[in-house]
């Protein structure tokens, strides 16, 4: 797995019980969508490693999981900080017009009018509807509507597209 291809979907929290299961942090949405996407990376610092997800539930607003290979407590608490990465392949397929905020990091962001406004560093969940962040000379925050300010993405190209004023 290269550094490229990697998606952070959450890190290792804390420990459950006395045989060795983990407490999970998800940023998988909807949070236990985390438990289908095993196997695991697991890193941090310069150490990683692959594990596979035996089973895992929601337990009260947690996620805990149970790893092959680890049953005893001590070592699950030894996992506590690592991030959890998966791959763009484990994902499920979107559909049209759907996207995952990891295929837009990264993109050229310019205007209908071709003013180039920097690059899609990432995005942000507002509770009224999400937002792209771009740097460029400056930073911008453009909401995330497909159809108005979002005009169109183009993976191939590594481009999106906005309806906004560059002065703003």
């Amino acid at each position: 797995m290269s550094t490229s291809q990697k998606i952070n979907v959450g890190k290792i929290s804390g420990v459950f019980g006395i045989k060795g299961w983990v407490k999970v942090f998800s940023f998988t949405d909807s949070k236990e969508n985390i438990l289908k996407y095993s196997p695991w990376l697991l890193i941090k610092g310069t150490k990683s490693k692959l594990v596979k997800v035996i089973e895992g539930n929601l337990q009260g607003k947690a996620i805990v999981a149970q790893l092959e290979g680890i049953d005893d407590r001590d070592i699950a608490a030894s996992l506590m900080g690592w991030e959890i990465f998966i791959t763009p392949e484990q994902l499920p397929k979107t559909r049209k017009d759907e996207y995952y905020w990891s295929d837009l990091i990264g993109l050229q962001v310019e205007t209908n009018l071709g003013v180039q406004l920097g690059v899609v560093e990432s995005l942000l969940e507002t509770g009224a509807n999400d937002v792209v962040i771009v740097k460029g000379d400056r930073e911008r925050v453009i909401p995330f509507l497909q159809g108005h300010t979002i005009i169109n993405i183009d993976l191939t190209t590594g481009i999106m597209v906005v309806d906004w004023d560059p002065d703003f």
